[in-house]
């Protein structure tokens, strides 16, 4: 798992006048809504006994600690502490991790890591939202894997002929092959497009609206953008496009949400919304199946473990990527972290951490950082 990423939280209309807890990259959070109504994301844990902040409750527009009434503000400085008196001076060491947030595509980002603002990867654009012509659902799936196996298989074109019985022929046709896969990489992700022979679609009303009764050649397309998440093209005939973006996020290296903003140029009545998600349902718990058997669950440290194929580029660009990243002290250091999380409490490191060195919880330990912050 990476820090200096953007990832979805959880959905902004579940973020309503109760603080929401939740769980990223192995760690805990809290998000709430200020006195203005901006969203916020903070660490979840209190710098004086380690109380649940996401167990507290919202006061005057600031985050207040169940244990012992210690109040935070948006920016994750200390505003109160009860047993000091109404007017004590409160230690600037008090504070704890705030993390940018963005309200985007009807979910909320939070971005976990230290880099300033211009150096940030970007949340993967989504251009055809709120475009004339066009319509979404969301959906929210809580799986039993790891995201990085889940990435992978986004991006692996072969699987599609045997995990999923609408999107090909379950190996029943001796002419099956994958076609060669060209690459596009751009600064943060890698893709490709297809254009691959499929059946038509199962009977009902995505079935109508595509007018095709008989196997076609179709254009399909995907890549990642950044750690966690995946854009996916289908366009079933010339007209029809559908549109996927999942965001991913890793809960730890058992567990994945994973947010699916899926558009569509077709069937845009709202009572057409849920047979499109339970179509994506099918398929992505078919994925899932799959992905809960993996061994090894988590993804190989070396390639050589596993032997690829052509159809595999993406899968090996998107490893490449990860080691590019991990070279940059970015990748956390899992292991570390099981061994001591019941003794000690980390915080992602926030951006706040590059102007102030004193902090009362430790950074989460990184993959080839030494505990000065160095390579």
């Amino acid at each position: 798992m990476f820090i200096n990423f953007w990832y979805p939280a959880i959905e902004s209309a579940e973020l309503n006048e109760a603080p929401v807890k939740t769980r990223m990259l192995g760690q805990d959070f809290v998000l709430y809504r200020d006195g203005d109504g901006i969203a916020r994301c903070l660490s979840n844990t209190c710098t004086h006994r380690g109380g649940s902040l996401g167990d507290g409750k919202i006061r005057d527009g600031h985050i207040e600690c169940p244990y012992h009434g210690w109040q935070f503000d948006g920016s994750g400085a200390c505003r109160k502490i009860p047993s000091l008196g109404k007017d004590a001076s409160i230690p600037a060491r008090t504070a704890i991790d705030a993390y940018p947030v963005e309200e985007r595509y009807g979910l909320i980002f939070c971005f976990l890591g230290d880099l300033p603002k211009h150096e940030r990867p970007p949340i993967m654009n989504i251009p055809e939202w709120d475009q004339e012509g066009w319509t979404y659902t969301i959906q929210r799936f809580d799986f039993d894997i790891y995201y990085e196996r889940s990435m992978e298989n986004g991006v692996d074109p072969a699987h599609n002929e045997f995990v999923h019985d609408t999107h090909g022929y379950s190996g029943d046709r001796d002419d099956y092959e994958v076609p060669k896969v060209t690459l596009d990489k751009t600064e943060w992700g890698t893709g490709f497009g297809l254009n691959i022979m499929a059946p038509p679609l199962p009977e009902g009303d995505m079935k109508d609206a595509s007018g095709r009764s008989e196997d076609a050649v179709i254009y399909v397309g995907t890549g990642h953008e950044g750690v966690a998440s995946l854009w996916t093209y289908i366009h079933p005939t010339p007209d029809m496009h559908i549109q996927q973006y999942a965001f991913e996020k890793p809960v730890d290296e058992d567990h994945t949400t994973i947010f699916l903003v899926n558009l569509r140029n077709f069937m845009l009545d709202d009572k057409a919304d849920e047979t499109v998600k339970d179509r994506n349902a099918y398929v992505a718990y078919q994925d899932r199946d799959v992905l809960m058997d993996l061994h090894p669950a988590v993804t190989p440290k070396t390639n050589t473990s596993e032997f690829f194929m052509p159809s595999d580029a993406c899968v090996a660009a998107y490893r490449d990527r990860l080691k590019e990243w991990e070279q940059k002290g970015w990748r956390i250091d899992t292991k570390k972290v099981a061994d001591t999380e019941k003794r000690v409490a980390y915080a992602i490191p926030s951006p706040e951490r590059r102007e102030r060195k004193s902090w009362v919880l430790d950074p989460v330990p990184l993959v080839g950082v030494n505990e000065s912050g160095e390579n």
